[in-house]
């Protein structure tokens, strides 16, 4: 079985209770990966949560990346307005120096900044 984001981010998610979904796929006509609305690459529900968590997964490095793209997305906007939430998880593997590295995740949350023009 891989190791990828999309994967970790699945089990991580699934202990924490949730019932999950990856809802990226690839493409073969186009030759790439597609994310829900583009930016959504698994959907999380949970009972005691308010409405779906889309999560956008990737290494450490490339959450501001991943940030900027969602925020460049108008939909992200309406998502969050219909009460559902966004997470960036970005994946690193992490240890002392010498030691045994272990995956560690960043979580960042995405959140509606809307500015007043008053």
């Amino acid at each position: 079985m891989a190791n990828s984001p999309t994967t970790r981010s699945l089990a991580l998610m699934r202990k924490e209770g949730y019932t999950c979904a990856i809802v990226e796929h690839w493409n073969p006509f186009a030759n790439i990966r597609q994310d829900l609305y583009g930016f959504i690459d698994i959907v999380c529900l949970r009972g005691d949560n308010r409405g779906i968590l889309g999560i956008q997964t990737t290494s450490t490095g490339n959450i501001n990346a991943r940030i900027k793209k969602i925020q460049a997305n108008p939909i992200y906007i309406l998502w969050l307005q219909c009460g559902n939430q966004i997470e960036v998880q970005g994946w690193s593997k992490k240890g002392k120096k010498g030691k045994v590295k272990h995956w560690t995740v960043k979580r960042v949350p995405i959140e509606l900044y809307i500015k007043n023009n008053l």
